[in-house]
């Protein structure tokens, strides 16, 4: 069988990841990688065992036969690099958060199905096995009816104006690398969509959200509470209550177990991976199983659920440069 080819937009430590992830994957490989640098791009080939190398993102789509294309640069490039590969006619999978703004997720959406193009989000945490336990159990009924739900994320981040957690020309903020991952488990786990979102929003020196507090309210009158910060290490984990118990996943976005406890408290289920060694193969393999089929988007990650995503990130944008413009009560 021909191998399902590659390429890689970006030379960092996700991409990195990525390739090793490729490597754990029969029949998939990388052919090629580009960065803005080339001796930076020919250094990661090198490292890696990449046959080609570039140093122009463009000249890499019109030079190199792939099979899709992974976008692993900072979230500020990513809605440009994707359109750059519809118009090649090459799939993408674009890291999170894929978009930052709803217009421009609408747009290059539209473009993929008009170019009928493969796109999907690298929200590689809807495939882990803990998380989709969780979500088995939501729907199986096992916590009774899902009555509200909670989420923890975050880490002090570096205090450096031009890290990419904090350079708003980067693509900055909480937002996108922390809450994108709170938006995206909740939404995929009860199976629900947000009907009403409220954001309070802390800006940092450098103009981006550095901590945030959602509301949310799911179908089904299902409130949730989502904590993202760059500024304190948060309890990180995922809690889904329900009439008749509660589900706990530690640390969700790289979740390796879940916990299944009934009404009163005590444990009746549990669940531990002990298979996964990089939790980016099972996106690689969703991708090369939507292009082999044909397909436009990922039923686990479809288009609807980040672009749902990007409208919330317009409320924060709106929420965050809207401080110190309102009067204290």
């Amino acid at each position: 069988m021909t191998p399902f080819r590659f390429a890689i937009m970006g030379a960092g430590a996700i991409a990195r990841k990525f390739c090793d992830a490729v490597s754990l994957v029969e029949g998939c490989c990388v052919t090629a990688v580009a960065s803005k640098s080339m001796e930076r791009a020919q250094r990661f080939a090198r490292e890696k065992h990449i046959p080609q190398a570039f140093d122009s993102y463009e000249q890499m789509l019109r030079e190199h036969l792939a099979d899709c294309v992974y976008i692993a640069t900072t979230p500020d490039s990513h809605a440009t690099l994707t359109r750059l590969c519809i118009d090649h006619g090459v799939p993408v999978l674009c890291e999170k958060a894929m978009f930052m703004t709803s217009a421009d997720a609408a747009e290059v959406f539209a473009l993929a199905k008009a170019r009928r193009v493969f796109t999907m989000e690298a929200l590689w945490s809807r495939f882990l096995p803990a998380v989709r336990q969780a979500r088995q159990w939501v729907r199986e009924g096992r916590i009774g009816a899902p009555v509200m739900a909670e989420m923890g994320l975050g880490f002090v981040a570096p205090q450096d104006a031009s890290c990419r957690y904090l350079n708003p020309s980067l693509g900055g903020g909480a937002a996108y690398d922390l809450t994108v991952y709170g938006i995206q488990l909740l939404t995929y786990v009860l199976d629900r969509d947000m009907v009403r979102v409220q954001a309070e929003t802390v800006r940092g020196e450098t103009g981006v959200d550095v901590t945030e507090l959602l509301l949310l309210r799911f179908a089904g009158q299902v409130p949730a509470v989502i904590r993202a910060s760059f500024m304190t290490p948060v309890e990180e984990r995922m809690v889904i209550c329900g009439t008749a118990g509660r589900i706990v996943v530690p640390h969700a976005h790289y979740a390796s177990s879940a916990t299944l406890y009934d009404g009163k408290g005590a444990e009746i289920a549990g669940f531990q991976d002990e298979e996964t060694r990089n939790g980016f193969t099972y996106e690689i393999e969703e991708v090369r199983r939507c292009v082999t089929a044909g397909l436009l988007e990922s039923s686990t990650v479809p288009h609807c659920a980040t672009l749902a995503c990007a409208q919330v990130f317009d409320l924060i944008a709106e929420q965050t440069r809207a401080q110190g413009e309102a009067p204290l009560l």
